[in-house]
Parts: C-alpha cells; sequence; structure tokens
C-alpha cells in the first residue's frame, strides 16, 4: 500500500471521505512502534474508513537545551512505512502551516497534572503537546485518533482535553511496543551507543522488577485469602503438610507491601544502574494514579502506572508499565 504524502489541510480536506477517519499523531522518525499504532488505525477504520499519519516535529514542546535540531528527520522513509503498515495518507505540514504567523498566542494549559513528572522535568512541555494536538485534532478532523501508551502522562492529558473540552473524537491508546530485550521503542534509541544502550535497558527491568514483586504479592494475598484461619481448616492442612506454606502465605499478605514494596523493587535495579558505566542518572521513579499522576498511597485500590524517566549519556529516555492494586484484577 501507498501513502499519499500532504502537505497542507487544504489538500487533506480536499480528499473524499468514506467511513471513519483514523489518525496517528508523530514526530516522524518512525519505528515498529509507529506500525503497530498505523495497523490498529487500519483495523478500527476498516477497508472503507481511511488512515491519516502525521508527521510534524513540534517546536512547541522542545525547551531550552533539548533536542529540537537533532530531532531525527526521516520523512521519505517515514511515508514508506506508514503506506506499508496500512496508511492512506502522510500529512507532513510546515512549521508556517500549523502555526501561521509564528507562534501561537493562545495555548492549551496542561493545568496542574501537566506540571507534575515529565511537566516538572520540562517546563511546558505540556503546553505544547496539547496545543500541537488541539491544532491537528482540527485540521485532521478525525473520529478517532490513536497515542502510545509508552508516554502515559501524554496520553492521560489528551484524553482528559478531549473530556473537557468537549473535543468529538475517540482517543484510544496502543499498548507499548518493546525490542526482544525488553527496551521500549523510542526515536531516540537510535542516540545511544552500544554501551549506552545497555545501560538504558535498565529502565524496563526496573519495571518489569516493579511488576514481578507485585504479582508475587498478589499471588501471596489470593493464596491467603484460600486459607481460613479455622482450627478444622489447620488440621487439615497440618495433616497434609501444608500447615507452614499457609502460615508463610499470611505472613506475606499481612506483612508491609504493595506500593511502597513496588517502588523498592524497581529502585534496586535503579540503584545498581547508576553505577554502571556509562551510569544511568534517574529523572524520577513514580507510582501514580493515571487520573491525575500524583502518587498513590499505600491502601490505593485500583490502576496505576509506574513510571520512570532517566538519562543515559546526552539521551533522555521514558518508558511505563500499568499495575492493578486491590480487587480490581492482578499486575498486568
Amino acid at each position: 500500500m501507498t501513502a499519499t504524502l500532504l502537505r497542507t489541510a487544504a489538500d487533506l480536506h480536499a480528499r473524499a471521505r468514506t467511513g471513519r477517519r483514523a489518525v496517528v499523531m508523530t514526530m516522524g522518525a518512525l519505528h515498529e512502534g509507529h506500525a503497530t499504532l498505523i495497523r490498529t488505525a487500519r483495523e478500527i477504520a476498516g477497508r472503507d474508513g481511511e488512515v491519516v499519519v502525521t508527521v510534524f516535529v513540534n517546536p512547541l514542546q522542545f525547551g531550552a537545551g533539548e533536542d529540537l535540531d537533532r530531532y531525527p528527520r526521516t520523512l521519505d522513509a517515514d511515508v514508506e512505512l506508514a503506506g506499508r503498515s496500512g496508511a492512506d495518507a502522510v500529512f507532513a505540514p510546515s512549521v508556517d502551516e500549523v502555526y501561521p504567523g509564528g507562534e501561537p498566542q493562545v495555548r492549551i494549559s496542561a493545568g496542574p497534572m501537566g506540571e507534575r513528572l515529565e511537566g516538572a522535568a520540562r517546563p511546558g512541555h505540556f503546553d505544547g503537546m496539547l496545543t500541537v494536538v488541539a491544532k491537528l485534532l482540527h485540521l485532521t478532523r478525525p473520529d478517532v485518533a490513536l497515542y502510545g501508551q509508552k508516554d502515559a502522562q501524554q496520553l492521560a492529558l489528551i484524553r482528559r482535553m478531549v473530556r473537557d473540552l468537549n473535543f468529538g473524537v475517540e482517543i484510544v491508546g496502543v499498548p507499548t511496543v518493546r525490542e526482544e530485550d525488553g527496551l521500549a521503542l523510542s526515536s531516540r534509541n537510535r542516540y545511544l551507543s552500544p554501551a549506552e544502550r545497555r545501560t538504558a535497558l535498565a529502565l524496563s527491568q526496573a519495571l518489569f522488577a516493579g511488576r514481578d514483586r507485585h504479582a508475587a504479592q498478589e499471588a501471596l494475598r489470593a493464596r491467603a485469602r484460600e486459607v481460613p484461619a479455622t482450627r478444622a481448616r489447620a488440621e487439615a492442612l497440618s495433616a497434609i503438610g501444608e500447615s507452614r506454606a499457609a502460615a508463610d502465605a499470611h505472613a506475606v499478605a499481612t506483612t508491609a507491601g504493595g506500593p511502597a514494596a513496588v517502588r523498592a523493587a524497581a529502585r534496586l535495579v535503579l540503584d545498581e544502574a547508576a553505577r554502571l558505566d556509562p551510569p544511568l542518572r534517574l529523572d524520577y521513579l513514580a507510582l501514580v494514579d493515571p487520573a491525575d499522576f500524583t502518587e498513590i498511597g499505600d491502601d490505593f485500590t485500583g490502576e496505576a502506572v509506574l513510571a520512570v524517566a532517566a538519562r543515559v549519556g546526552a539521551t533522555r529516555l521514558i518508558d511505563n508499565l500499568p499495575l492493578t492494586f486491590g480487587t480490581l484484577g492482578d499486575a498486568s
């Protein structure tokens, strides 16, 4: 499948529309993670619908000293990958097309949620991101827009903006795509030297350690719930040699754990990576409520996000995993 390259909103609006339009927003330098987004968009749009991929490196979301000029620009390869993955069109506007007359005087504010974690590390980033997303939603006029869950805080803010400001579009999150060794796919991975890439694996390894600690804890709690504290049951367990296992399950289930244990397991991996050559320099490790990205307490029940950001050499990387605490289910 060949994707049509479009440079102006007028050209995009002139296209005949049948069925649903699904949009995948990117800054280019497409990789398999983007391809997964595009394939998912194709499934949602169906044969009669249309998939549009936007390629725009947004200057508003790069702060002072960040890699705007260095950010990879590979439009020819992007158009090829987009078409191969099922896109009908690639909309790659110029800065003047998106921001006629220069930087906009009126912008979207991300509010308090945009000042936490990534927002604290990159002041103004989310205001710039939401402003361009709002612009591109208006310019592309989709029925559904897809974003990767690797940028969990970005996805949460887009969903909040669409809901709070009554955008008539469905937002779909697509799970993170990883390399075989666990490293989350990112356009910035190409900046890493072989040694830096080995250190960068600590991000996903820390998340997996937190997830595994949580899963083990939930399994012990489930086992404890299956062992009633009755004398008859205790005698029966003792008769078949299970009393010690039952006691261990109860002991672990009632000792300190939960979010604190998850954070500690992840932190251990990151602390070890800080001693590598080259070292990992941690920006943050957080276990947050995805509704507002505030840290969860030890009595939290429901869906959460374990998120990490760090620098390896000159490259800054982020990653996250969803977890579920309490009665809603097991770790995911």
